[in-house]
């Protein structure tokens, strides 16, 4: 079991080396805390339908073109009238915008609305945890989600994490390089520190490094 872990220990290694590389140099930033409950609850930005997705799809007045369909994992999805729609990228506004062009074809004026009722989300709108965690994975990420958010969903730290020792990296969007951010989970999932408990955005990595002792 030992064994198994470092050899966790060695492939989170590699992860956070491959990060760093992209940094391009510099210290680790802090983020500002966020509380446990959210006093102010916002929009995210709007929502880009990915590949596995369930969408409903409703055309108003043609209720034998209305649907439930999944998006398949080349990106695209098939409705009555309209086979191979791409789907993964847009919004589901746009989505309906271009099932509305493509119905015109057959009924005049369509009204097209599209809702997503399941999503996984393309890669930049997921948050990635690796590492010590109990089940590290890939989670969609959702409005005001905070680290404390995404711990619950990996079932926390593993046996041997070293929480206060785990990195957050995001992709910053301004200068095109990747920051690199000290977080300390076992001061927020231990101790119940709020100051350690921050905002996550689309696209952020969690890695959580393995004690060695």
């Amino acid at each position: 079991m030992r064994f198994d872990g470092l050899k966790a220990v060695s492939a989170v290694a590699m992860t956070a080396t491959m990060l760093s590389g992209c940094m391009g140099g510099g210290g680790r930033s802090e983020l500002p805390p966020a509380s446990f409950v959210a006093t102010q609850e916002r929009p995210g930005e709007e929502y880009i339908i990915g590949p596995l997705d369930q969408l409903q799809i409703f055309v108003w007045r043609n209720p034998e073109l209305s649907s439930d369909v999944q998006v398949r994992p080349d990106g695209r999805i098939t409705t009555p009238l309209i086979s191979d729609m791409p789907a993964v990228g847009k919004t589901p506004a746009m989505l309906a915008d271009d099932m509305k062009i493509a119905l015109s074809e057959y009924i005049k004026d369509p009204i097209v609305s599209v809702i997503v009722k399941n999503f996984s989300g393309t890669f930049s709108q997921q948050v990635r945890i690796v590492g010590a965690t109990e089940k590290p994975a890939s989670i969609p990420y959702r409005a005001n989600m905070t680290l404390l958010d995404a711990m619950i969903a990996v079932g926390g730290l593993s046996q041997y994490a070293a929480g206060n020792k785990a990195r957050l990296v995001r992709y910053d969007r301004g200068t095109g390089k990747q920051v690199e951010y000290n977080i300390k989970l076992s001061s927020l999932l231990k101790n119940g520190d709020a100051s350690a408990n921050v905002r996550l955005e689309p696209g952020d990595v969690i890695i959580i490094p393995e004690s060695m002792f």
